[in-house]
């Protein structure tokens, strides 16, 4: 969280996490295209080998005030595969809330897992844990078929009881009810 007197806005950073290919440029893009111009900034783009880091930020209108100052939330995707480790340990650096981007199909629950363990260990280097942390479980991809049962993704990923949708990015389905979700989770931890 950073706090711009100036402007009197309450900058906040979330973060879209998740393996490889799971949903999160998906979201963001989503997001995107959806908010009205006139609140949100241009979308970044910072293109890797097989996947790009996104960024925007935008001013939540509806939200009203918090102390007097408007929030203003910046969203980052976070490139998946194994070696770009340090990428995401940068663009996690003063987080403020996650959105875990879990894939549904079966033969991705090991790279889930893997990817969640990184979040976690990289959290707990900044000072925090997912089991205190604002974060959110998407289940993402429920449209393909060969997924796993929400039952046994709650069962393998969802270990400290976050609040989670079931979704498809591509679609829009659950995209702007996860990010409610997650800017709710944030808000109430906001302490000035």
């Amino acid at each position: 969280m950073f706090i711009n007197h100036a402007l009197q806005e309450i900058n906040l950073k979330i973060v879209y996490y998740g393996p490889g290919l799971s949903g999160k440029t998906s979201n963001l893009e989503f997001i995107y295209k959806h908010l009205d111009p006139k609140i949100r900034s241009e979308l970044i783009t910072l293109n890797t080998k097989e996947e790009r880091t996104l960024y925007f930020d935008f001013m939540q209108l509806e939200l009203g005030q918090i102390q007097g100052k408007k929030p203003k939330f910046n969203l980052y995707t976070v490139p998946g595969q194994v070696y770009y480790r340090f990428s995401r340990k940068v663009i996690l650096k003063g987080v403020d809330g996650v959105v875990f981007v879990a894939d549904s199909q079966k033969s991705r629950m090991g790279e889930n897992l893997d990817s969640l363990l990184d979040l976690e260990k990289n959290l707990i280097e900044t000072g925090c844990t997912l089991q205190d942390f604002p974060w959110v479980i998407q289940y993402n991809k429920r449209d393909l078929p060969e997924i796993e049962t929400i039952e046994k993704l709650q069962s393998r990923l969802n270990f400290f009881g976050a609040p989670f949708y079931k979704g498809v990015a591509t679609k829009g389905h659950e995209v702007l009810s996860t990010l409610q979700g997650v800017i709710e989770q944030v808000i109430q931890k906001i302490v000035i």
